[in-house]
Order: structure tokens, then sequence, then C-alpha cells
């Protein structure tokens, strides 16, 4: 799966939270200063190219959706950043991000219960 660029990540979020729009929606849900429609409108067909999205024709214009999955991205990105720079070890980037974010042990006992609760609903299906 490609990488995107922050503007393309940007535009894929609104599509993520959208489901189907068009371009002025997506516009509409980014913040100020609102980009041009035709730039948003090349992203939109950048990100077609990648594989990212598709449309449908509705009356003159086109709804776009996303093809990959927000969680499929993030996955992928997760362990990108993993490989790229924690050699592959999920400990040392959680620890990493303890040690940068003055995490208390409450709030690791809070994601390690979250992590939890992930394997048993994912273990059940």
């Amino acid at each position: 799966m490609k990488q995107l660029t922050k503007a393309e990540e940007e535009v894929m979020q609104v599509l993520w939270q959208l489901q189907k729009c068009n371009v002025a929606s997506i516009i509409e849900e980014l913040p100020e200063p609102k980009p041009a429609y035709n730039t948003v409108s090349t992203i939109v067909r950048i990100l077609e190219g990648k594989g990212f999205v598709d449309h449908e024709k509705q009356g003159k214009g086109y709804l776009y959706f996303p093809v990959v999955k927000m969680a499929d991205y993030s996955n992928q990105s997760i362990n990108k950043l993993v490989d790229g720079y924690f050699q592959g070890s999920f400990k040392s980037m959680v620890s990493f991000f303890m040690k940068k974010n003055d995490m208390s042990l409450k709030e690791l006992e809070s994601i390690l219960q979250e992590i939890k609760k992930g394997d048993d609903t994912t273990s059940k299906k």
C-alpha cells in the first residue's frame, strides 16, 4: 500500500468520516483556510490513481468513496513507523512514547485494557 502525503491524508480523513461525498462536501469539512476546489479535485483524482478512492456518477458530478479502510491504512502506517524508527519493536515504541509524554502507569494500564478488549473482540470472530 502506498504512503499518502499530508494533503492526501487530510482528504482521506474526510472521506473515511463521510463515506460517500462530492468534492464540495470534502472542502466543507476541511479547516480554514479552505483549499481551492481544483486543488481538492486533483487530490481526489490522485487518491483514485493510488487505489484509495473510487467514484460513482451522480447527475453531472461524482460521489467519491474510500476503497481502503482507515484501519488498514492506520495499521500499515504504524508498522512503517515501528520498522523505520524502532527497529520493528513495538515495546521500544511504547517505551519511547511513555517517556516523551510522561505517561503514568494508570494511563498505560488503560491502554493495555483497550488492547485486551480488542484482542477479545478479534478472537470471538
